[in-house]
């Protein structure tokens, strides 16, 4: 399952003929992204307008916390200019904005946090992290780079396709009691992988963890210690791992503390 998210977060979205996908993920890249370069771009750029503005600013999303003024930073852009290039690609479906929650005001004034933006696809989100910021060294067939740049930074890139993918599958796990809306939450001081509430008003808060470490117990404690300070009232806490979860951490699981490892996601498939 683990290899399957990391090539849906490279192919998710296109329309290409079944390749095989035994083959490592830097290999499918060199054999059906990196050869053909250019016509993908042209593609790209039919769904962008191609704006020098907009791929700087898709760029700066897609290895960033999506967050709009992180984006503008690394965009090197004004809010004016860049809200108007993010209207102007969420009418083109590249991507979408999700506004902040913010619901919770024991950390103070939460009125100026930023909005989210996410891309629809996922192949544009590689492709605006790992190929358009260094197309120069592609288009010259010169792939040192973009190897390198894959591979420093892969691990945080499959971190939002977990999270994504986590949402979908909490979705089919509720089903006695549906989920009546799921995604992050942040504000200023907190960011949580998962938020969510049920048709009956439980609230779920929880994080997801995409790294090769077990999870310990001291996660739990982390989220149950932000849901007290922020006054969440949260009924559920959940925990999803790549890699599975301690002796002490799977001692507590119930109804009410749930565990997912990577193996559940194979109902996604199913």
């Amino acid at each position: 399952m683990e290899d399957a998210i990391e090539k849906f977060s490279i192919f998710g979205g296109v329309g290409w003929s079944k390749f095989d996908t035994s083959k490592d993920s830097m290999e499918l890249i060199e054999e059906f992204i990196l050869p053909d370069f250019r016509y993908i771009r042209n593609d790209v750029t039919d769904l962008t307008t191609g704006m020098p503005l907009h791929h700087s600013l898709l760029s700066a999303i897609a290895l960033g916390d999506g967050q709009t003024h992180t984006a503008y930073k690394r965009a090197n852009v004004s809010k004016e200019v860049g809200d108007t290039a993010v209207e102007e690609l969420c009418e083109t479906g590249v991507i979408r904005l999700d506004k902040s929650k913010a619901i919770f005001t024991t950390w103070g004034d939460n009125e100026t946090v930023s909005n989210k933006l996410y891309f629809t696809s996922p192949f544009l989100r590689f492709w605006f992290a790992f190929i358009s910021p260094i197309f120069k060294g592609i288009r010259d067939g010169d792939y040192k780079e973009v190897k390198e740049r894959f591979a420093n930074r892969k691990a945080e890139y499959f971190q939002l396709t977990f999270v994504e993918l986590a949402h979908e599958l909490l979705k089919l796990n509720f089903k006695d009691d549906e989920l009546n809306s799921i995604g992050t939450y942040w504000d200023k001081e907190v960011e949580l992988d998962i938020f969510s509430k049920t048709i009956s008003g439980k609230t779920i808060i929880g994080t997801c963890k995409y790294t090769n470490a077990k999870v310990k117990k001291s996660e739990l404690t982390r989220l149950q210690e932000i849901n007290e300070k922020a006054n969440m009232d949260a009924d559920i806490f959940v925990i999803v791992s790549k890699n599975g979860f301690s002796n002490e951490l799977k001692v507590l699981k119930s109804e009410n503390i749930r565990l997912i490892s990577l193996k559940n996601f194979k109902k996604l498939v199913e």
